[in-house]
């Protein structure tokens, strides 16, 4: 069956069309998707605004209508932290619905971090054993531990690259105390619920998933995306610690020409590199795998399992 899943982001608004069935992984199809960067646009109170919202509802339109298209059987809607935490948020679903007809389901922090697990899990199977996986929004870091399907600690932090850099980081490139209080901040509020991902045990492979974690292995050495899905790729913490200071020194612009880096992204790279590195150095990992599979593949799944009954 083809299947879209309709991801209402911090940063970007995406549908991906896939043929899928139970009992075999989800082939992409079409995808496409727009920089609409939500939760960058919430005004001083919180809200997002009139041209947030507009801009919301066309692309959801257009994708709607994309999906038929191409011969969409259903269309998985759902929208994460930055419509889960405006203030008017609820309006804004239901503006959607009333001039598009899609329906968008509001994730929970604790639903991104679970559904990312499953489809971490189902990528890399059983013989992973203890899975950690790591995800860097735009506007909050999901935790995930467990050696089943089913996580058994699964939780979201308010760290987004997206949000750290709107509320944390001024100037281009930012001010040294700046970017040392922002380092201040990611490690004290992640510190915080590290208890909940220690106590459950040991991790046997760590995985970052998200584009924040690819652009950064990208940047330290790991193969370019045109090489496919199911080349091996790391981040090691020793090679982001080195470019971090490098990383702070450079415009948005130069980061922006940086291997990895798209242009859309270059303003975040630091709080997302600041956010990794407090992660991996807090929670003792030398390495983390880059997944291909994340949030969208996990709505996915969960949708065929439930076919399967």
């Amino acid at each position: 069956m083809r299947l879209g899943v309709l991801d209402v982001g911090s940063n970007t608004v995406h549908l991906l069309v896939v043929d899928a069935h139970p009992g075999a992984p989800p082939v992409p199809a079409h995808s496409v998707k727009n920089e609409l960067r939500l939760a960058e646009l919430l005004d001083d109170a919180g809200s997002i605004g009139a041209a947030g919202a507009d801009r919301l509802v066309r692309f959801v339109a257009q994708a709607r209508q994309e999906a038929e298209d191409k011969g969409v059987l259903e269309v998985l809607a759902f929208a994460t932290s930055a419509v889960r935490e405006a203030v008017n948020g609820d309006a804004v679903l239901d503006r959607v619905r009333a001039e598009t007809g899609v329906d968008l389901e509001v994730l929970s922090g604790e639903d991104e971090a679970r559904l990312t697990f499953l489809a971490v899990r189902r990528w890399y199977g059983w013989s992973a054993g203890r899975l950690l996986v790591l995800d860097i929004g735009g506007g909050s870091l999901e935790v995930a531990s467990g050696a089943e399907e089913e996580p058994d600690a699964a939780y979201s932090v308010p760290l987004g690259a997206g949000r750290l850099t709107r509320d944390l980081l001024p100037g281009d490139p930012p001010p040294e105390q700046a970017v040392r209080e922002l380092r201040r901040h990611v490690r004290a509020t992640f510190a915080r619920d590290l208890g909940r991902v220690i106590r459950v045990g040991v991790a046997d492979q760590v995985v970052g998933t998200s584009k924040t974690f690819r652009s950064l292995a990208r940047l330290t050495g790991a193969a370019a995306s045109a090489e496919g899905p199911y080349v091996r790729r790391v981040l090691k913490h020793a090679d982001l610690l080195d470019w971090l200071p490098r990383l702070a020194r450079l415009s948005v612009a130069q980061r922006a020409d940086l291997p990895g880096v798209s242009a859309s992204r270059a303003g975040q790279l630091l709080a997302g590199a600041v956010v990794a590195d407090a992660a991996m150095d807090l929670l003792g990992v030398p390495e983390l795998s880059i997944g291909p599979w994340a949030l969208r593949e996990g709505v996915i799944l969960r949708r065929l399992a439930a076919l399967d009954r």
